[in-house]
């Protein structure tokens, strides 16, 4: 008897966990490249705000998703870090980071990963080579912000000024930078606007600017031409900040690599399989000019 090769195909079945996803690029992403692998890959959102459900409904979105056989589900806000306390293991850079954006199941377990610092590390990399990391400030010390202040330690930032609205949060991720790359590198500002008149660069990583929280994280006089501008949010691609940034004459960066690459990076983590990240690249771009 011939099997089709359709017949043949490995099933990955993954989610993303987090509230108003609806318009997460990560399923077409992550689907059209399992079938470029030659897998039957799906990709379903578990969205939070769709549901009418609150936050503290996530372990039964976890327990769903186990139960329906799911290899694994990212997770976003406002899950990165809430989402530990239900997991049974952590790698190293989820632990180190107190915040997860991946869970994989498997024998009965719960593995959180934090792929989200190598997206931002990787985006920043390629596509802000060249410019100045003496200063910088960051906005937002929540899961994603964790995340980003990790990697700029890790590209080099030589002084990190972190702002968040809960300002013992800003303080405590200071210290814990400051304690794993053994320098007084990060510290915790409340005025934004002071430390934006000695920075290279500005990194946010606050849902400022997505769809339904429209708006700009900064007063527009605090940014300037020489300043350089990273963005996490990819919803949509140009934000108001980077719109702002890109008309004063600012160096720019959009969030939507980040999500590439912390999205092959999970993708590698569900399927066993290393994907094409150029490719995948290249498709996002396609998504967006299509949105």
């Amino acid at each position: 008897m011939t099997v089709s090769s359709e017949t043949m195909k490995r099933a990955v079945l993954v989610g993303l966990i987090g509230a108003d996803i609806q318009m997460s690029k990560s399923p077409a992403l992550h689907e059209r490249e399992g079938a470029l692998q030659g897998l039957d890959y799906r990709y379903e959102l578990l969205d939070l705000a769709e549901r009418g459900l609150p936050p503290t409904a996530l372990p039964d979105l976890l327990a769903e998703e186990e139960a329906r056989g799911f290899a694994g589900s990212n997770i976003t806000h406002p899950c990165k870090q809430t989402v530990i306390e239900y997991l049974t293991d952590l790698s190293d850079d989820a632990r180190m980071l107190g915040a997860v954006n991946t869970v994989v199941f498997k024998d009965g377990r719960r593995t959180g990963h934090n792929t989200d610092w190598y997206g931002f590390y990787e985006n920043f990399r390629r596509g802000l080579p060249d410019v100045s990391r003496r200063r910088a400030v960051l906005l937002g010390a929540g899961g994603a912000g964790v995340a980003v202040a990790h990697a700029a330690m890790k590209l080099g930032i030589e002084r990190l000024a972190i702002f968040d609205q809960d300002g013992t949060r800003a303080s405590k991720l200071a210290e814990a930078l400051n304690s794993r790359f053994s320098a007084e590198r990060a510290f915790a500002i409340t005025d934004v606007g002071e430390a934006m008149r000695s920075a290279d660069g500005l990194i946010h990583a606050t849902p400022t600017g997505m769809k339904n929280h429209a708006g700009l994280p900064i007063e527009e006089c605090w940014l300037e031409p020489h300043h350089w501008v990273a963005d996490i949010v990819y919803m949509p691609l140009v934000t108001e900040l980077l719109a702002l940034a890109t008309r004063l004459g600012c160096r720019t960066l959009p969030g939507g690599g980040m999500t590439v690459f912390q999205a092959a990076a999970a993708f590698k983590l569900f399927s066993g399989i290393e994907p094409d990240a150029e490719r995948m690249s290249s498709h996002f771009t396609e998504l967006c000019k299509a949105s």
